[in-house]
């Protein structure tokens, strides 16, 4: 007689088990391939796990991590930014700008020399105008927030252009050197820069009001609507504070890099939307989080620096890079898939 009741548990777990699993595919996928790149690079490059080498990754992933907090809370709303590269760009070039640099430099900055805390308002300036004008044509135009941060990243891009004119500008003001290139004792400024972004940002989306609109604008737009929740005004803050992380993250990068020039952080925009995705948030808005941005930040970085410790070939380096991806977005999508339809059946 016990026989019926056992079978009917044990289909009872099965379906438990296989409905957590559906329900947390896009957060323990991420996790695994982590774990696996650890194992495998641990494996096959004794050089890899070094506490050298796990500090140079952290240090890797910092400026990236600074624009994928900003660009989580886009991804968050459903929404998208392709100009927090050039954004980041612009304001490390402007911040140059405003600062004096060698006689060597041949930009038409003489005119504009700030003091050092007066740059840095000035490029922080830079950064927010072009999130507010990124904010202005997706909720009062009514631009898809793809094509209007399209057009930024263009806009921003000819910026540069102009004020360096083909030159490359190596002065930051000396705080921004700090953050940028210096520790405090074994630990890179940049690296607790980035905690502390991420940190911020946790506790934004998880703990505040406008965290928890940010949620219900990504995952039902309509019913926050109907909810009072302002949706042009959450669009336009995440676009705002997207814009400002990426300056952020410029600013600090030309100091990491020791220098301010054209294009210097094209490659920048894949590796922040890829470490979103890949971490597990949704790119259809209302999942994921910041954690889900830190394991994404680490595959990438993991990955990125475990290809060179196994000296592959750079071209195969990019290939797996968009492999990876294209992995991560497959999930992204069927993940999505089940939510609809589990949504549906309810």
């Amino acid at each position: 007689m016990s026989v019926p009741v056992q079978d009917g548990q044990r289909s009872a777990v099965r379906q438990g088990l296989g409905a957590l699993l559906r329900n947390q595919m896009r957060n323990i996928a991420p996790f695994v391939t982590l774990l696996l790149l650890l194992g495998f690079f641990s494996a096959a490059s004794p050089s890899f796990v070094t506490m050298d080498n796990v500090a140079n990754i952290l240090v890797q992933i910092s400026v990236t991590g600074i624009i994928a907090v900003g660009l989580t809370f886009v991804i968050l709303c459903g929404e998208i930014d392709l100009s927090v590269a050039s954004v980041a760009n612009v304001t490390g070039v402007a911040l140059a700008f405003f600062t004096a640099q060698e006689s060597y430099v041949n930009i038409a900055n003489t005119a504009f020399i700030m003091p050092g805390a007066i740059a840095i308002l000035l490029a922080l300036a830079v950064c927010t105008l072009l999130g507010l004008i990124n904010a202005f044509g997706l909720t009062k135009i009514g631009i898809p927030s793809f094509i209007m941060t399209l057009a930024m990243m263009q806009i921003a891009d000819g910026i540069c252009a102009m004020l360096l004119r083909g030159q490359i500008a190596y002065a930051v003001p000396p705080l921004v050197t700090t953050i940028g290139a210096n520790s405090i004792g074994s630990v890179p400024w940049l690296v607790i820069l980035l905690g502390a972004f991420l940190l911020v940002g946790h506790v934004v989306l998880t703990y505040t009001r406008f965290g928890r609109y940010i949620y219900m604008v990504g995952g039902n737009r309509e019913a926050a609507e109907y909810s009072g929740i302002n949706i042009k005004m959450i669009l336009a803050a995440v676009m705002v504070i997207c814009a400002v992380c990426s300056g952020v993250a410029g600013m600090v990068g030309v100091a990491h890099f020791g220098s301010a020039q054209q294009n210097e952080f094209t490659g920048y925009l894949l590796d922040a939307i890829a470490a979103v995705v890949v971490g597990g948030t949704s790119l259809f808005g209302g999942r994921g989080s910041i954690g889900n941005t830190i394991v994404g930040l680490c595959v990438l970085g993991v990955l990125n620096n475990g290809l060179d410790h196994v000296e592959i070939d750079s071209f195969l380096k990019i290939l797996i890079r968009g492999i990876i991806l294209l992995v991560a977005l497959i999930i992204n999508v069927y993940a999505q898939r089940l939510k609809d339809e589990t949504a549906t059946a309810g």
